[in-house]
């Protein structure tokens, strides 16, 4: 049985991991236990310092620590980092570019019976919007990891998503190599590109293996930094497949699909389709039962390429 971690647990050791050869503090907003900064503040506690409900103070408070020469870490749930403290993250943290790290949980409708208050689908397209922002959503705790470390090593604010519910674990933790900016061919093929992010990207290698039995051949892409897109690796795979389908659990506006369609429209144009959650809230319900009603599973991946390969000239 393939292993399956949540892209959270991943962030939470992963800090720890860090914190021991690295100088650095971790806030979070009254969710420890939650985004699994709870690790690190066992290890350190004299780095960790919880903020309360209060996400856009805590912003502010990152930004003045980050000012002062300081790499800080802040957590909160997706809807209260890039919903609640939007303002703060623009103008304290994204304004002056300072070297402020967000690692944003429970992202998506992942969050399952939280509902559709909690199940954040715009943060992508909020987080993009703001100049000079780093935007990652890693495919699995491998990644995730080392999106971590990728991200410490940065000079500049960068936001990273991560997810409640346990994934696949698609990549082998010896060998893979992360690098920001750069995405990640998985599968090669001619017919169609199928580009996903996070815990998309095991359902386009899924819906991979479902074309081929219909004689339809898919290239598989892992976009896990959304900005700055690898826009040369978008515009290679619209010239050589000729059709495009993104996936992604986020809204179709302004995310994933919305990076890619922008770059094929003015590098190359060919069929993009979107799969993600259309114009409209999440809701109440079990994981499995939420991928399927939103339309987010590896079936209607495959199904969107089927159109896709039928728009090509």
């Amino acid at each position: 049985m393939q292993e399956k971690i949540a892209t959270r647990e991943a962030y939470g050791q992963a800090l720890v991991d860090l914190g021991a050869t690295h100088d650095f503090v971790v806030l979070d907003a009254d969710l420890a236990a939650a985004t699994k900064t709870c690790k690190f503040k066992a290890a350190y506690p004299d780095r960790f310092f919880d903020c309360g409900i209060a996400e856009g103070n805590m912003m502010s408070v990152a930004a003045g620590l980050a000012a002062s020469g300081v790499i800080p870490f802040v957590s909160s749930f997706a809807m209260f980092a890039a919903g609640r403290a939007f303002e703060q993250v623009r103008n304290s943290i994204g304004y002056p570019h300072l070297n402020v790290k967000i690692g944003a949980t429970h992202a998506g409708i992942t969050v399952g019976e939280d509902g559709a208050t909690h199940q954040c689908n715009e943060d992508i397209a909020l987080m993009r919007t703001i100049p000079g922002m780093t935007v990652v959503s890693p495919a699995d705790a491998v990644e995730a990891a080392a999106a971590v470390e990728a991200a410490l090593a940065v000079n500049g604010p960068v936001y990273m998503r991560f997810g409640r519910a346990a994934v696949p674990v698609i990549n082998d933790r010896a060998s893979y190599r992360f690098k920001l900016g750069e995405g990640v061919t998985l599968s090669d093929g001619s017919d169609v590109t199928l580009i996903a992010t996070g815990i998309m990207v095991h359902m386009a290698l899924e819906a991979r293996e479902m074309l081929a039995k219909e004689g339809i051949n898919a290239r598989v892409v892992n976009i896990h930094t959304i900005k700055p897109l690898d826009a040369a690796l978008v515009t290679k795979c619209a010239q050589e497949t000729g059709a495009i389908v993104t996936a992604e659990e986020h809204s179709v506006i302004g995310g994933l699909g919305g990076a890619v369609a922008e770059c094929v429209s003015e590098n190359c144009p060919v069929p993009v389709i979107r799969v993600g959650v259309e114009d409209r809230y999440g809701r109440s319900g079990t994981v499995p039962a939420l991928l399927e009603y939103y339309g987010l599973t590896a079936a209607h991946i495959a199904e969107a390429a089927k159109r896709a390969v039928k728009l090509k000239k």
